[in-house]
């Protein structure tokens, strides 16, 4: 990753059109497979696609994101390791602002 990339700041509106269009799942950037695809099967990545009710289907894009760092990739099913994998490029991993959201009562 460049130093020279600048944290990627969504105002709430365009957030929610992103995470509707394009659901925003935990991955786990070091669990990679021969070809460079991420692993959907980490527990944080079950976790959240369970919450979210998200059924995996070949050709679906997710938002990835790991603490401070987020991409963009497509799913596709692993037939030599039986398992869900996304498809990403690694030069578009970008940093991402963490957005606090005042409580208000």
């Amino acid at each position: 990753m460049s130093a020279s990339r600048q944290p990627v700041q969504h105002n709430d509106s365009e957030r929610q059109r992103v995470l509707v269009e394009n659901p925003r799942v935990f991955i786990d950037f070091h669990n990679a497979d021969a070809q460079g695809r991420l692993r959907l099967n980490c527990i944080g990545t079950i976790e959240d696609l369970a919450f979210q009710k998200i059924e995996l289907q070949a050709g679906q894009h997710l938002v990835l994101y790991s603490e401070d760092l987020e991409v963009d990739g497509i799913i596709e099913y692993s037939q030599s390791e039986h398992l869900w994998v996304v498809v990403i490029d690694w030069d578009e991993i970008r940093e991402v602002e963490e957005i606090q959201y005042n409580k208000t009562l």
